[in-house]
């Protein structure tokens, strides 16, 4: 004889079965919102939702959080911080390349 217990435990279960399948398959929601005013259209709003896991998102190339500086702030600071050593690294280059020519002028 099933307890209150017992059902609320199968609700959860069955909770969890539907979190997962909707987070490795994915659900999209879409929608439309227009404000019309005597056939005058003021505002439309276009909503697209999509509820899926990390891993899912990544598989399709919905992968905008690794980029948006917004999200992961450090990004910004290293960034610059890559382009600083790039720009040494291209002045050291040339002034290997200046003392290489000098070395191969013939005296």
């Amino acid at each position: 004889m099933p307890t209150t217990l017992m059902e609320g435990h199968a609700r959860s279960t069955g909770l969890v079965d539907v979190l997962d399948r909707v987070l490795d398959k994915g659900l999209v929601v879409a929608g439309d919102i227009r404000i019309s005013l005597a056939d005058v259209e003021l505002l439309t709003i276009r909503i697209r939702l999509l509820i899926c896991s990390i891993d899912k998102a990544e598989q399709i190339g919905l992968d905008w959080w690794k980029y948006d500086h917004h999200l992961s702030p450090g990004k910004q600071q290293l960034s610059a911080e890559n382009e600083e050593l790039r720009k040494q690294v291209r002045a050291l280059e040339r002034q290997l390349a200046g003392t290489g020519r000098r070395r191969s002028v013939p005296r």
